[in-house]
């Protein structure tokens, strides 16, 4: 296979998976609802859980983190990743992007997606397990603290791109750091409206008993 091709192929693998509206399809079919028309209108977990519940919005949660960790998984074990320029490093990490890109961007959805959090940590397991676990530590500490979902996804994102510069094949000049800096960026501009609010000082809070905001 030549190599355009089997990056398309790893691409569209990601893409493909990362773009399953799971959000929308729990919202219809449980109960009814489009999440698009209830509140931030987004389809990730977060908007899921305040609006439609508890139960939905683990549903959600889980079943967003499975659609970027499997991609990255599938893509490193076929032999299309050996036809990709860098190997099956690289091709686990188009793969990976590609699947944030889908679940941000999906065409099941009107192009209409989530923020991208839930599959970037499904993403972020796959590709670098142990700053993995520096991620999910920034953000649990952040969301504890604070109560700001958003900040703690801004701050877990860069801590997890920073981590890779130490831990990845080729440090601050490798892929892995590379793609990490650019899943950081999408996690960035994707809550440009949150960070504005965190400035205004008017952000939602999550409430975990109420399901909600506070």
């Amino acid at each position: 296979m030549s190599p355009a091709v089997a990056v398309a192929a790893c691409a569209g693998i990601g893409y493909v998976s990362g773009a399953l509206p799971f959000g929308l399809w729990l919202g219809r079919v449980v109960r009814g609802v489009d999440v698009r028309t209830v509140g931030s209108g987004n389809l990730g977990a977060t908007n899921v859980f305040r609006s439609l519940g508890r139960g939905l919005g683990i549903a959600t949660l889980l079943l967003d983190i499975a659609k970027g960790a499997v991609p990255v998984w599938l893509v490193r074990a076929l032999p299309i990743a050996h036809d990709v320029p860098g190997g099956p490093e690289a091709a686990a990490l188009i793969a990976g992007l590609a699947a944030v890109a889908g679940h941000v961007w999906t065409f099941l959805a009107g192009w209409k997606g989530g923020k991208g959090v839930a599959t970037t940590v499904g993403v972020l397991l796959a590709v670098a397990p142990r700053a993995f676990l520096v991620f999910v530590a920034v953000f649990v500490a952040t969301v504890a603290a604070t109560r700001y979902i958003s900040l703690g996804s801004i701050l877990g994102a860069l801590a997890f791109s920073i981590t890779l510069a130490f831990v990845a094949p080729g440090g601050w000049h490798g892929l892995t750091f590379a793609f990490g800096v650019a899943i950081a960026l999408l996690v960035i501009v994707r809550h440009r409206e949150n960070i504005q609010r965190l400035a205004r000082g008017t952000e939602r809070r999550f409430e975990w008993n109420r399901g909600g905001t506070s």
